[in-house]
């Protein structure tokens, strides 16, 4: 992005409340969000459909059970508080092209992603115009150039070890005649 807009020293993009763009009087406040491009958090959910089962793991020769992985997708919407709104539209095309050329990210990719997530999946989620009207009510904001993402976290599992045990070596089965 910086390549396009120009260097910079001073970060673009900043995690932050994109309600606390607007002061109580509906003014433009002057606060760290004035010309950013900004990182809502806007949903949480637990994707049920890649949920995996396992729950326990060989180590040695011994089993340990532990809970099984989460899988989580998470709604980040992007939203740019430019004053001139053709720069606005600029910088929201560049973040649309960045993720476009780069929506995978793995600890291979990414040495700084935390070992414990296998892979990031970023989709543009596309909403109708009533679902967006409700979503920046819920804000609490006037509306800002945005795009709206689902961030689906492949795999989130923690080292502990919840208990363990042997491993079955054999069954056996007791035949009782009538």
């Amino acid at each position: 992005m910086s390549v396009k807009l120009g260097a910079t020293t001073d970060p673009r993009l900043i995690v932050g409340n994109v309600a606390r763009v607007y002061d109580t009087d509906g003014g433009t406040s002057s606060n760290n969000l004035t010309n950013k491009a900004i990182l809502s958090l806007v949903n949480i959910e637990k994707d049920r459909i890649s949920k995996s089962q396992e729950n326990f793991s060989r180590l040695d020769d011994r089993v340990v059970y532990k809970n099984p992985k989460v899988y989580l997708n998470f709604f980040v919407l992007f939203s740019i508080n430019r004053t001139d709104y053709n720069d606005a539209l600029k910088w929201l095309s560049c973040i649309i092209q960045y993720f476009q050329h780069q929506n995978v990210f793995t600890a291979g990719s990414n040495p700084s992603l935390d070992s414990r997530i296998d892979k990031l999946i970023l989709d543009l989620y596309s909403i109708n115009r009533e679902q967006f009207n409700h979503l920046w009510g819920a804000l609490g904001g006037k509306y800002l150039p945005s795009a709206l993402y689902k961030l689906r976290v492949v795999g989130i599992e923690e080292e502990m070890e919840e208990g363990s045990g042997a491993f079955i070596k054999e069954i056996g089965i007791m035949e009782k005649s009538l």
